[in-house]
């Protein structure tokens, strides 16, 4: 057997996400944070679920309540989440870091997230991911000046079966074509959301065309069983 080890020339795709912290101007510790009068009342209601002993629970919940005070997840909040918590810095920053959610940098208004996983991608998403550059004129990973979008490339969100798709906030929208795209965009840019969910007349992610299965009546108890039971 050969001894000689192979050597990988492919470039390194780059994360458009923050995994380690630098101090710059709009995020950093001397920037304070504070929940406001009627976060405050949520993040008691939070903490209400978990029993003592277990308000660690409600990390993720908090950090996703400060991200959408903010716009997105500022040191000084996860300092904030530490602090209601009792916990060190250090296990917030463990979880803000790991889920792809949290926005660790200043993001637009209307966050673009592109599905590109093979599903989608074998359904033109392509053409949404250069709809939305063209557009925008902005690249993944980057936000426009105005700070209304930003767009980010994505993994999988759960929504196959309506390939090609985006979510942009906290809505889905599905079974698009580059069009498509172009009309949300429009729509966004005057700051009115376009109805979320399928674009091609389907109601959710029923098949398109007529029903090919379970089209019958349901039979009767016992059908099929011998005759002898």
């Amino acid at each position: 057997r050969c001894g000689i080890r192979a050597i990988a020339t492919g470039s390194v795709r780059a994360s458009d996400h923050l995994f380690v912290h630098r101090d710059t101007p709009e995020d950093n510790p001397n920037i304070p944070f504070e929940f406001t009068a009627e976060n405050k009342k949520r993040v008691e209601a939070i903490l209400s679920i978990y029993p003592e002993g277990h308000k660690r629970g409600a990390m993720i919940p908090l950090l996703d309540l400060a991200q959408r005070q903010y716009g997105w997840l500022p040191i000084s909040a996860m300092h904030k989440v530490a602090e209601i918590l009792d916990l060190p810095n250090m296990r917030v920053y463990e979880v803000a870091t790991f889920y792809t959610m949290f926005m660790r940098k200043p993001t637009g208004k209307y966050h673009i997230q592109v599905c590109t996983t093979t599903p989608c991608w074998l359904r033109g998403s392509d053409a949404i991911l250069e709809t939305c550059k063209k557009e925008l004129k902005i690249g993944v990973g980057d936000t426009t000046k105005d700070r209304k979008f930003t767009i980010s490339e994505v993994e999988c969100l759960g929504a196959c079966v309506n390939a090609p798709m985006v979510s942009i906030n906290d809505d889905y929208y599905e079974d698009l074509t580059a069009k498509d795209m172009q009309n949300i965009l429009n729509d966004l840019k005057a700051d009115k959301i376009s109805p979320p969910g399928p674009r091609n007349g389907r109601f959710a992610s029923e098949p398109k065309g007529e029903p090919t299965s379970l089209i019958e009546e349901p039979k009767g108890p016992g059908f099929g069983l011998q005759a002898g039971l």
